[in-house]
């Protein structure tokens, strides 16, 4: 993939006004992000399944889920069995990664896995071709708005690495702290997909903020 993609984070968004969220970024934006936790894996609890079709229904974007929560094993397929064009579990919470990515492909999403900032990603490497797209995150997942984690960008170097030398076509998404001072390093790294949510709906004009997002990514991926 040559062309950086931005998911916007709506856990960034005005949550009474979600559809026009949604579409102030339609023009610029390859996805729509949506972080799913349950209060168990993560301590917040945002939103889930019913919000999730609706907003299927009402975007332009196709869905980018994120899912922080517990037993992904049973409710990840419901995601993309509504909709979901992506969707990503964590593997420290999934009992059967490889059946659950394949039950996924099976329900029509891309399936994606994520790695906290402390799981290497050494022990994974074999379920690689099983995949679609490798998150790995840049903060400790839970809450929007946290300063991202330098000390991740050498396993997202290891990541890129991981999948080059397995010639896959296995998208790198980075999550957290991912804004206009930090998208370089990233991209520059390896990443290819970068979900960003105050550094889009914190922006006066949230589209040019996706365009410009996407512009530093591909500047520094080239350099």
């Amino acid at each position: 993939m040559s062309r950086a993609q931005i998911s916007p984070s709506i856990l960034a968004a005005d949550f009474a006004r979600l559809s026009d969220e949604i579409a102030a970024v339609s023009t610029t934006a390859d996805w729509v992000h949506v972080d799913v936790m349950d209060a168990h894996f993560v301590p917040n609890l945002t939103l889930g399944l019913p919000v999730v079709e609706s907003l299927v229904r009402a975007s332009a974007l196709p869905i980018d889920c994120h899912l922080m929560i517990e037993d992904p094993d049973r409710w990840a397929p419901g995601y993309a069995e509504a909709g979901a064009k992506s969707v990503t579990f964590h593997v420290e919470a999934a009992a059967a990664p490889v059946r659950l990515a394949r039950d996924l492909r099976a329900a029509g999403a891309r399936a994606g896995m994520a790695l906290k900032p402390a799981t290497p990603i050494e022990p994974y490497v074999d379920l690689l071709g099983e995949l679609d797209m490798l998150l790995v995150m840049t903060v400790e997942p839970g809450f929007g708005g946290q300063p991202f984690l330098d000390v991740v960008l050498p396993k997202l170097r290891r990541c890129r690495e991981a999948i080059r030398g397995r010639d896959l076509d296995v998208w790198l998404q980075v999550d957290g702290g991912v804004g206009a001072e930090t998208i370089e390093r990233c991209a520059e790294a390896g990443a290819d997909v970068f979900v960003a949510g105050s550094a889009v709906y914190g922006a006066a004009d949230p589209a040019a903020a996706v365009t410009a997002l996407r512009e530093a990514a591909e500047r520094a991926a080239a350099s």
